[in-house]
C-alpha cells in the first residue's frame, strides 16, 4: 500500500510598500510586501492567507518583524 500526498503552497506578491526603518545588515531601506498563499492538498486549496513580510531593498534579505 502506497500513500502519496501532494502538498504545495504557492505564494504570490499582492502589493509592496515602503516601510519605515533600515536593514540591520546593510543599512538599506525596508520594503513591506503583502504575500498571498494558499496551502494545497492534492491540488485542492485549503484556505487563503495574506501575510505581510519585510525585505531589505538592497541585499534582498527577508527581515523578521518583532511584535
Amino acid at each position: 500500500m502506497c500513500l502519496v500526498l501532494v502538498c504545495d503552497e504557492p505564494e504570490r506578491v499582492v502589493a509592496t510598500y515602503q516601510a519605515p526603518g533600515r536593514c540591520p545588515y546593510c543599512g538599506g531601506g525596508v520594503v513591506a510586501a503583502d504575500v498571498e498563499s494558499a496551502p494545497r492538498l492534492c491540488y485542492v486549496p485549503l484556505c487563503f492567507r495574506i501575510r505581510r513580510r519585510f525585505y531589505c531593498s538592497l541585499c534582498s534579505r527577508r527581515l523578521v518583524s518583532v511584535a
